[in-house]
């Protein structure tokens, strides 16, 4: 198996005993057909580009909007919707935004066992036209229990799409590829915080329109217009999204075929294996899998909390609500140039856990200040190193988990289960801050410094348990799996398998 077969540099998959053993399958295969099939490195980029191309707009933008769905809700409550529906009143509007995480982690792995079933093709833009038809009637509502019935079922349809466009692009990338590239989808989440704040200041300018019995004003307006420019676009996003590697309507026949065959080196089975239970068995029994799922639920603490109660945070700084609305954007876009920036510096260097780690130290000053100090253009400050501390952790937790978990059944069940376990912190986050905490809400900022530091220890303990079992490895120590099984039962033991390497 020569280089110009096989061009890209798999360091995440060599052990000192060679290529894992996963490979050989893909080139046996390839030699009983009576040929074997071979491409140059420069051909293997000029695919990736166009992958790139299409995919990475794509599922950046399908994300931008299930986010913008999701966290507009914080900007329409300083915009009048807090006083409309009596939100302000005990804790409702933390049961507003609680209900739909408990939804939502419901559906996450059954959605991406769907998803796995039938493909991408269709499933993902049903979602996204589900999840926007829903933000376009939560215009409508009257009362609180009318928004909470319209969160719930927001949970439903976005549930699944975060694990879902994960799942995806691992289908068509290296694991040394995949950082940067999911890195730059979950970017959309700081992106939308960017737009949300610009379009929401934007749309409640719009005048009262409707009719008598039911008009749309101000945040109505939000809800309305976001959620239409959402069922437009997923109604579209079927002509455009590709199935698989091997049926890319942008690649021309060979370049699917690189596509393809350059993937099968990253795993023994095949794409279009069927997700069984003991596929689930394998992603709950992966350690890894544990560090980056809790790693994941301390980072969305923070990144759903800010989320969604940033515009409140700055407005009891003593801002009005537009200032407030316009306040949000510039540590957003900060943090999305940072989320893709160390994304692509992690991809590079083949390593995960020690940028989780360095980045946290960001979001512990950010909440250091906004816990002590008291001067409010100190404070906001501190909101800038929170979201660039906090935003980069989301992909990266979920990539390396998705790096650590071989096999596409047991990424899809590994994705899906690392999110929902990772979404009990949104739910988490909707009580952090409470009406009767304001304005300085200490109770919030203290659980999320906590929870800032319990992911620098996460991602400290997750580089010495990759870097140990990489070692027993090394040691021969894991040969024994490999006792009594058929060919076909090695080749499904994805990260099992003593060959395989963890990334670290």
């Amino acid at each position: 198996m020569d280089s110009t077969q096989y061009p890209a540099d798999h360091t995440g998959e060599r052990g000192e005993k060679g290529l894992y053993a996963e490979n050989l399958t893909a080139a046996s295969s390839s030699e009983q057909a009576g040929e074997e099939f071979t491409w140059t490195e420069a051909e293997e980029k000029a695919v990736r580009n166009k992958l790139d191309k299409w995919i990475m707009p794509l599922t950046t933008g399908l994300y931008l909007l299930c986010f913008l769905d999701r966290a507009n809700v914080g900007n329409a409550r300083i915009m009048g919707m807090g006083v409309e529906l009596d939100l302000e009143r005990g804790v409702r509007f933390n049961w507003v935004t609680s209900i739909f995480y408990i939804i939502y982690i419901f559906v996450e792995v059954p959605s991406n066992i769907i998803l796995k079933m039938i493909g991408p093709r269709f499933y993902l833009p049903m979602l996204v036209v589900g999840f926007g038809f829903v933000s376009l009637c939560t215009a409508f509502v009257k009362s609180f229990e009318g928004l909470l019935a319209a969160r719930a079922f927001l949970g439903i349809f976005e549930g699944g799409v975060m694990p879902g466009l994960a799942f995806f692009i691992t289908c068509f990338y290296k694991r040394e590829e995949l950082l940067f590239r999911v890195g730059i989808y979950v970017s959309a989440a700081s992106l939308a915080g960017a737009f949300g704040g610009l379009l929401a200041t934007g749309l409640n300018l719009i005048p009262r329109w409707g009719t008598a019995a039911m008009p749309i004003y101000g945040w109505r307006n939000i809800f309305f217009f976001e959620g239409l420019i959402t069922v437009l676009i997923g109604l579209w996003a079927p002509y455009v999204m590709p199935t698989n590697p091997a049926d890319t309507w942008f690649l021309n026949e060979r370049e699917r075929r690189i596509a393809a065959a350059r993937l099968v080196v990253k795993g023994g089975a095949e794409e279009h294996e069927k997700v069984e239970f003991k596929h689930f068995l394998r992603s709950i029994m992966n350690i890894n899998n544990y560090i980056c799922a809790l790693g994941f639920f301390c980072i969305n603490i923070t990144v759903q909390g800010i989320s969604l109660f940033m515009p409140t945070i700055l407005k009891d700084l003593g801002w009005t609500a537009t200032t407030a609305q316009l306040y949000t954007v510039p540590p957003y876009a900060l943090a999305c140039l940072a989320a893709i920036a160390v994304a692509y510096v992690s991809d590079k260097t083949k390593m995960r856990g020690i940028y989780l780690a360095g980045f946290t130290t960001l979001g512990i000053t950010g909440f250091s200040i906004l816990r002590w100090a008291t001067d409010k253009k100190i404070r906001y400050m501190g909101v800038y190193f929170i979201t660039l501390g906090a935003f980069p952790g989301g992909p990266g937790f979920l990539s390396w988990a998705m790096n650590n978990a071989s096999g596409p059944a047991v990424r899809a069940v590994s994705s899906a289960y690392v999110v929902t376990l990772g979404t009990a912190g949104g739910v988490l986050a909707t009580w952090t801050y409470l009406r009767t905490d304001a304005p300085w809400y200490h109770t919030g900022h203290t659980i999320n410094l906590t929870g800032q530091l319990c992911v620098t220890v996460l991602a400290l303990g997750g580089i010495a348990y990759c870097k140990w079992e990489n070692r027993q490895r090394d040691a021969g120590k894991r040969d024994h799996r490999l006792n009594g099984l058929s060919e076909d039962e090695i080749k499904h033991l994805g990260y099992r398998h003593p060959n395989f390497r963890y990334i670290t």
